[in-house]
């Protein structure tokens, strides 16, 4: 296989680019997330793939909940904040403000709209774990349109 076919081939895969909060008993945490797709209508489900050993990882195994916050087209300066470790500083992480509600993972102020998860099931594989999550609560901030990858011009996969 040419290997910088496959990798343009699997770069023309549209993503979104979106924050993903996660809980433990230490805390509070959130990263940039973009492999992520609704997977059924009736139970509302949704996969998010997250890479095996980081902190974010760690936390959604042992709570089993995980928050999905959309981000608004032009929001490439506050998910880039979040590619690296972060603390929280009262209610903001990376200096954006968040609240909590059902799962008590961060939902942020600044997006567009959220929703939280229960993980109903879990896969390891190549390295990252595949999480299923069912959405059991939702809410929009305002409408607006999604951040995508495209648009910030960064590459994850291939």
């Amino acid at each position: 296989m040419d290997p910088k076919a496959k990798k343009a081939a699997l770069r023309g895969i549209t993503y979104g680019l979106y924050l993903v909060g996660t809980k433990d008993e230490s805390g509070v945490n959130a990263f940039a997330g973009n492999f992520l797709t609704q997977t059924s209508f009736e139970p509302p489900l949704v996969t998010l793939a997250v890479k095996a050993g980081t902190r974010s990882q760690q936390q959604i195994a042992s709570s089993g909940v995980f928050s999905v916050n959309v981000l608004e087209s032009g929001q490439k300066d506050m998910v880039t904040a979040f590619f690296r470790a972060l603390e929280v500083d009262g209610n903001k992480l990376a200096g954006y403000e968040f609240t909590t509600e059902e799962t008590g993972c961060p939902i942020f102020t600044d997006a567009l709209s959220f929703f939280e998860c229960k993980v109903v099931d879990r896969l390891e594989i190549g390295d990252h774990y595949i999480y299923v999550g069912e959405v059991i609560h939702a809410g929009v901030h305002r409408t607006g349109d999604p951040l995508t990858m495209k648009e910030t011009g960064f590459y994850y996969g291939g």
